[in-house]
C-alpha cells in the first residue's frame, strides 16, 4: 500500500480488520448518519492498529468527518460539531463536523493530517475527500506539525525519558512515533507525515539497529496487554530526546489567505451539493 498521498515509497502496512468487525463498525456508521441526519464523508482508524503497533487488547479508534445539510450550517446558534459514541466492546467512535475539520486544517492541525493519512480505512472516502486532502499538501506546513509533534512526544516522554526504569510499552510507543514524525518532516518537509510506525521506519534513514530495537518492541506489544512494561532500549531513548529538541529547524511558513479563500470555496461547494 502506499504510504501518503504524495507516493515516495511503498511498504506493507497490512492493517487487517476482522470482516465481523468491519460489519459491526459499519452498522454503527449507518446507524449515526441516521440518527443524526449527516453523511460520513471518511472513516478511518487512528489508534494503535493504524499507528502499526496493537495489543492484543487495543481498542478500534474510529474517526469520521461527516458534513450535515445545508441548513444546519445556516442556524444563528451554531450546533455541536462533534458525533461521541461511547465505547461498547472495544468500538470507539468520534466524528468531526467538516466546518470544524477545515478550521483544525487551516491550522495545520496534525490530527486531520493522520486521519487523511490513515492506512485503514472502514469506507470507501467520499470523492470530496480527495480535494480535501489537495489542500493540506497545498498548505503544508512542516514547523507547526514538526512543533505539534514534538509537544506530544513531550507529553508522553517528560515522565520517564530522563529516568532509567522499566515503562510501558505503550508509552515507549507515544513518544517514538511523534520522533520519528520530526525525523521524517526534517528529511522530508514536502510532504505530510505517514502516521503508520512501519512506514515512518521507511523514510526516517535510521540504522539498522534502531530498525531492529523497533521491530522488536512492535513484536513484544503485539504479545502482551496495553500497560505491560518493556525494558529500555538507550538507542532509542536517544533518538526520541534527540528529535524532540529538533522542531524548530523547520523552515517556518507564512500562511497565505489563499487557503483560506479555497477552504471557504471548497466547504461552500460541499454544502450546496
Amino acid at each position: 500500500m502506499t504510504v501518503g498521498r504524495n507516493e515516495m515509497i511503498t511498504v506493507e502496512l497490512n492493517p487487517s480488520i476482522a470482516p465481523d468487525v468491519r460489519r459491526e463498525i459499519e452498522h454503527r456508521l449507518s446507524a449515526i448518519e441516521a440518527e443524526e441526519g449527516v453523511r460520513v464523508l471518511m472513516a478511518v482508524e487512528s489508534g494503535s492498529r493504524a499507528w502499526g503497533f496493537p495489543s492484543p487488547d487495543s481498542d478500534y479508534d474510529i474517526r469520521f468527518i461527516y458534513v450535515r445539510p445545508r441548513d444546519w450550517y445556516l442556524s444563528l446558534a451554531p450546533g455541536r460539531d462533534v458525533i461521541e459514541r461511547p465505547i461498547v466492546d472495544e468500538i470507539d467512535l468520534n466524528g468531526w463536523d467538516i466546518r470544524k475539520a477545515f478550521g483544525l486544517l487551516l491550522k495545520s492541525n496534525a490530527v486531520v493530517s493522520e486521519w487523511i493519512e490513515s492506512p485503514i480505512r472502514y469506507r470507501p472516502d467520499d470523492p470530496f475527500v480527495a480535494k480535501f486532502a489537495a489542500l493540506a499538501d497545498a498548505m503544508l506546513d512542516a514547523r507547526a506539525l514538526a512543533h505539534h509533534y514534538a509537544r506530544l512526544g513531550r507529553t508522553a516522554a517528560d515522565r520517564w525519558l530522563d529516568g532509567d526504569g522499566d515503562v510501558a510499552v505503550k508509552k515507549y510507543f507515544y513518544a517514538l512515533r511523534p520522533a520519528l514524525a520530526i525525523r521524517v518532516l526534517r528529511r522530508h518537509p514536502d510532504r505530510r507525515p505517514p502516521m503508520n510506525l512501519q512506514a515512518l521506519v521507511a523514510l526516517a534513514d535510521l540504522s539498522a539497529q534502531a530498525e531492529a530495537a523497533i521491530a522488536e518492541l512492535v513484536a513484544a506489544k503485539a504479545r502482551t496487554n496495553e500497560r505491560s512494561n518493556g525494558t529500555r532500549v538507550p538507542l532509542l531513548d536517544a533518538l526520541i530526546a534527540d528529535e524532540l529538541g529538533r522542531a524548530a529547524e523547520l523552515a517556518v511558513r507564512t500562511p497565505s489567505p489563499i487557503w483560506a479563500a479555497r477552504a471557504n470555496d471548497l466547504f461552500l461547494e460541499l454544502v450546496n451539493q
